[in-house]
């Protein structure tokens, strides 16, 4: 597909370590011009192009390459991307100019053709071409897999969760000298547009929030361009992602262990203020602001293991998870006098059966935004999706890319 954009000036070189450099063909078409001129005028602002990366004749090149160039005194900039037999390639140009990037991951064992056209004020042409053969398909690669799927709508607290793994679901970290490349080739596109940064929750799961919870409606995009990118030991990540979802209405539940009510609105109006329950002394909820992560109609807890001699097996019914530890929120198993009066719990926040029921059926699959407070006890970081609780400068120091 061929990509057309105004031209910047001369780009700098933007190179990866260890890769050779070579300088691709280059054919400049002048202008007729019957008055001749200076030639040191003429040097200077004549139009030029250069492919940097990859390199003409290269092979073995990665599935994930893009394609790296600068050119000189151009107006706009045309790179196109085909295979040998003049199938067109998609993709778009960086926001720098620099680079264009597929809009896919090239296929492997593949010879493919990459031509950049700068054009001048005067109508001056410079072409340069590249011709290059991609590798064959590694051995080992690792999986990149968005825990949304398209068309997915969810709360104003979701993070965009991205992991890496072998077949078998195990998580693989990423080493941390690769995690900035990775990042690179991940963007987002919401509208409206919203701040937003990528953080590293550990080196084998990422996440992308916004700078304040993502407005009501909105509709997002992204896109991983992994498919055959080097992590290093001979590794290459398998896939590149794209994604779109919908953020719902804003859905937010506070709860407040001083007065053990809970209020539930939606869109900033109070629809329901729930009595409730929050965790005993001796096993306080979370405090903080969390995610529900996943919903159970019906479920059972077996807390045996971790409770030994005093633990239980229950059936639950309208189970909305918010952390990894075993904090839900659901209907209370016990007779409801203890709702709006005294926390009994282990941890979870209970509730009548209606008002359970009422919630399940209101919230969203993920996303929607639970705010405890007065419990004593702060959430753990990374014991659930704990993004909301980092400051956006804490957050941002997350990401690989950060400048600090």
């Amino acid at each position: 597909m061929t990509m057309t954009g105004p031209a910047r000036g001369r780009r700098p070189a933007w190179l990866r370590a260890g890769m050779a450099v070579a300088v691709a063909s280059i054919m400049v078409l002048a202008a007729c011009n019957g008055d001749g001129g200076d030639g040191d005028q003429d040097d200077a602002t004549s139009v030029g192009a250069t492919i940097l990366e990859p390199a003409d004749s290269a092979t073995d090149v990665i599935t994930a390459t893009e394609i790296v160039f600068a050119t000189e005194n151009a107006v706009e900039v045309t790179v196109e991307l085909t295979e040998l037999d003049g199938a067109s390639i998609d993709g778009e140009l960086s926001e720098d100019g620099g680079r264009w990037s597929p809009a896919g991951q090239l296929a492997y064992n593949t010879t493919y053709v990459a031509t950049v056209t700068a054009v001048g004020s005067d109508g001056t042409n410079a072409i340069a071409t590249s011709t290059f053969t991609t590798m064959p398909e590694p051995d080992q690669t690792i999986r990149v897999f968005s825990f949304l799927g398209n068309d997915a709508v969810v709360g104003v607290g979701m993070p965009l969760r991205i992991e890496f793994k072998d077949d078998a679901g195990t998580l693989l970290p990423i080493p941390e000298e690769q995690r900035a490349e990775v990042e690179r080739r991940l963007t987002v596109r919401s509208d409206p547009p919203q701040e937003g940064s990528w953080h590293w929750v550990s080196g084998s799961e990422l996440h992308y929030r916004p700078r304040e919870f993502w407005q009501p409606g909105t509709q997002i995009h992204y896109h991983a361009a992994t498919g055959g990118l080097p992590v290093g030991d001979g590794q290459y990540l398998r896939n590149d992602l794209n994604v779109s979802i919908t953020v719902g209405p804003e859905i937010i539940m506070t709860a407040d262990a001083s007065t053990l009510q809970m209020t539930v609105t939606v869109d900033g109006e109070v629809q329901r203020s729930i009595p409730v329950s929050l965790g005993r002394p001796e096993f306080p909820s979370s405090s903080g602001t969390l995610v529900i992560m996943e919903k159970y109609r019906e479920t059972v807890f077996d807390t045996r293991q971790e409770l030994g001699e005093d633990g239980y097996v229950v059936d639950i019914e309208y189970a909305m998870r918010t952390t990894y530890g075993g904090e839900f929120l659901h209907a209370t198993v016990r007779s409801g006098e203890e709702l709006g009066s005294e926390s009994v719990t282990h941890g979870c926040i209970n509730m009548a059966r209606d008002n359970a029921e009422w919630l399940f059926d209101l919230t969203h699959a993920w996303g929607d935004l639970v705010i405890v407070t007065g419990t004593g006890r702060q959430v753990e970081p990374g014991n659930g999706w704990t993004d909301w609780n980092l400051d956006w400068e804490q957050y941002r120091q997350g990401s690989a890319l950060y400048p600090g």
